[in-house]
């Protein structure tokens, strides 16, 4: 199967209108009786429909040349993987076997669509019941490593997106911003070294939550290898009181399923660090894309770079405090 088809362009989503899209659908043999409904994504274009069989499904239309088919079809098997181990993941159909599909340069893959309702972060219950499914998610991932999807490293989140920032930053203001970026960049190369890593959801946040009679764990578009916190810090809110007992009660679940290395907890700071400057980056990235543009107005101005150097100044302040503990067990 071709990587990205005829598609050259990394940003082009031009050639996908609505008669593409049916076509594509209609060509795995499901036939849509309402329309389309352009659901919430930026990297990729996913839709909701009702089909003829009265089910609702979800189609997904990846993004040309982000990731490789090695790397998309990867991404699927580990969701299968879970889901066989009644993980509650949302999982891509599979048709004849297949679950990546192509259609005039796009690759495309079909899901059920899941309702539910937003999933609580300051509900100690249901951070509880997350973690369970996180500690069994991650009991999974143990059986083998990723071949092809990224890690969650420095170069990824933190170099290259620095880099590619020096040709977007106002020149007025460049100095006060790179000078505390690269305190923050030295900052975590000196404290990320993850000690083990795994296969993991990498992008689990509270949006990749649901909850229906329990949490479900959708889009591991971002699926990734690095160390178990990953999925678990994003659901930290609060004052440091709070996140502990957070930490605390999403463990209580967790390690029913696996055992959790606390030694990780002081590498929070850290991946916060890098996932602050990989967002800059990713914006930065994606920018010649229209839908970033009417999504992200507020990119690239002025008062944006002013905001990410108060932003970068506050993470260097909690990244030379000391790290988040827990109650010790005995």
């Amino acid at each position: 199967m071709s990587t990205h088809g005829t598609q050259t362009n990394a940003f082009d989503f031009t050639g996908l209108n609505p008669s593409l899209l049916l076509d594509a659908i209609e060509s795995k043999g499901i036939y849509a009786s309402s329309g389309l409904l352009a659901l919430n994504s930026y990297e990729n274009r996913v839709y909701q429909f009702i089909a003829e069989d009265g089910l609702r499904y979800v189609a997904k239309f990846y993004r040309p040349q982000r990731w490789s088919s090695e790397q998309i079809l990867e991404e699927h098997q580990y969701s299968l993987e879970l889901q066989a181990a009644e993980v509650p993941v949302v999982a891509p159909l599979l048709l004849d076997g297949q679950s990546l599909f192509e259609y005039q340069g796009y690759q495309f893959t079909l899901f059920p669509s899941m309702g539910g309702r937003s999933f609580e972060l300051d509900n100690l219950e249901h951070l509880e019941r997350l973690g369970q499914h996180l500690g069994r998610m991650h009991q999974v991932s143990l059986a083998k490593p990723f071949e092809h999807r990224l890690a969650i490293d420095l170069e990824r989140y933190v170099e290259i997106p620095l880099e590619r920032l020096r040709k977007w930053v106002p020149k007025s203001i460049a100095l006060a911003f790179f000078t505390i970026a690269e305190h923050v960049a030295q900052a975590c190369r000196e404290q990320y070294h993850p000690s083990s890593m795994m296969r993991l959801h990498g992008d689990c946040h509270a949006g990749n939550v649901l909850w229906r009679d329990g949490p479900i764990i959708v889009d591991l578009d971002d699926c990734s290898s690095g160390p178990a916190i990953q999925d678990l810090w994003m659901l930290l809110s609060g004052e440091h009181a709070e996140q502990r007992l957070q930490m605390e009660t999403v463990l209580e679940g967790y390690e029913e399923f696996v055992e959790f290395d606390r030694g990780e907890l002081k590498l929070i700071e850290p991946l916060r660090a890098m996932r602050m400057i990989h967002y800059m980056g990713w914006l930065a990235l994606r920018w010649e894309d229209l839908a970033f543009q009417q999504a992200f107005p507020w990119f690239n101005t002025q008062n944006y770079w002013e905001q990410q150097i108060l932003s970068l100044k506050e993470q260097l302040s909690r990244l030379q405090q000391a790290p988040l503990q827990l109650i010790p067990l005995y």
